[in-house]
């Protein structure tokens, strides 16, 4: 039986992730206690989503630790506080995906269970294969483009950038 192990302190969203997220086959383990970077290398999974902040602690202190201990695991760091800053670093520490809270389901069913080399879109991973830094930053911004509802000074002020700098990211990635 494969493991999978999620850690965040919201007891609610891991009470909702443990029933939406159990799959035949695999056996949850949940932490919403302060934990140890070793506790949860001990656990062996095959997944871990972790939760940006955790109690005290960040999730992204427990992701060198893991990627040196189980390089072939899959980490997802979910956070309710997410920024490019945050994606880029987490992503450079070895996490495999960075999404956002209030999380879609079947997008974090699909980043955890549904991930193949085959699915990567060309262009948006490097040689690691792991998502670029452009390719977090332009989906951080879509997210946050759609929260506003189109609306671009909402968006750059979000984002904390110049309205005319978003307005030549999005049209950098204008569909021809």
């Amino acid at each position: 039986m494969k493991k999978f192990v999620i850690v965040d302190d919201d007891v609610t969203l891991v009470n909702t992730l443990q029933r939406r997220l159990s799959q035949p086959g695999w056996q949850l383990v949940c932490f919403s206690d302060p934990v140890s970077a070793v506790q949860l290398a001990s656990q062996q999974a095959e997944l871990y989503l972790l939760d940006l902040r955790f109690a005290q602690q960040s999730g992204l202190e427990f992701i060198p630790v893991l990627r040196q201990q189980l390089p072939k695991c899959r980490i997802v760091v979910l956070t309710g506080y997410a920024s490019i800053q945050t994606a880029v670093h987490a992503i450079k520490l070895g996490a495999d995906d960075y999404l956002t809270k209030p999380v879609d389901f079947q997008l974090l069913k699909q980043s955890l269970f549904g991930h193949s080399e085959a699915d990567s879109v060309a262009g948006t991973t490097n040689e690691h294969g792991f998502l670029s830094a452009e390719q977090i930053e332009w989906e951080h911004i879509q997210r946050v483009l759609a929260e506003h509802q189109g609306n671009i000074s909402h968006t750059a002020t979000s984002l904390g950038m110049h309205r005319r700098t978003l307005q030549r990211k999005l049209l950098k990635h204008r569909p021809s």
